[in-house]
């Protein structure tokens, strides 16, 4: 009878360290790092792009995580919701914005991602808005996201 308790508690023993294996590989495989180089992240920039040109604000904020912040250009509203990206997006497609990058420098983590720097918007009526930029992208359910952007006038210079 005691021997059989024994048992019993080394394989219970054993399973418990057998799904604690299980559980440290299945999050160290999650957790790893996707290989990404810089024209990777630069073709995301393309991608979000070439989405404001179909007119879709949906299609534009599927370029986004569901959680990403939007601080835009032509609002002091931040954007925090899929519906608020929406309803930025519906109005700032009316002026069929093109954009192209001037200048930029990216950053690359562990599925993480950040692009930054100047570029210009090209509106329907000709106008020209330059802007600093920052895209913040993250790596999940594999794809890449943005989960911030923050876009804005830049300063006046008085030198």
């Amino acid at each position: 009878m005691v021997c059989r308790k024994g048992v019993i508690l080394i394989l219970s023993f054993l399973l418990i360290i057998l799904a604690l294996v299980v559980i440290v590989q299945t999050f160290t495989r999650s957790q790893s790092c996707i290989k990404v180089n810089d024209q990777d992240i630069e073709a995301l920039f393309d991608r979000w792009n070439d989405s404001l040109k179909t007119g879709d604000a949906y299609k534009v904020d599927a370029n986004y995580t569901d959680d990403a912040v939007l601080l835009t250009t032509l609002s002091s509203h931040s954007r925090i919701t899929s519906a608020q990206r929406i309803d930025y997006f519906k109005n700032f497609l009316t002026k069929y914005p093109t954009a192209r990058i001037d200048s930029r420098t990216v950053k690359i983590g562990c599925n993480k991602a950040v692009d930054t720097g100047l570029y210009t918007f090209k509106l329907k009526d000709g106008e020209e808005l330059r802007a600093r930029y920052t895209f913040t992208y993250r790596w999940g359910n594999n794809k890449w996201l943005i989960s911030s952007h923050h876009s804005s006038l830049p300063p006046q210079d008085h030198s």
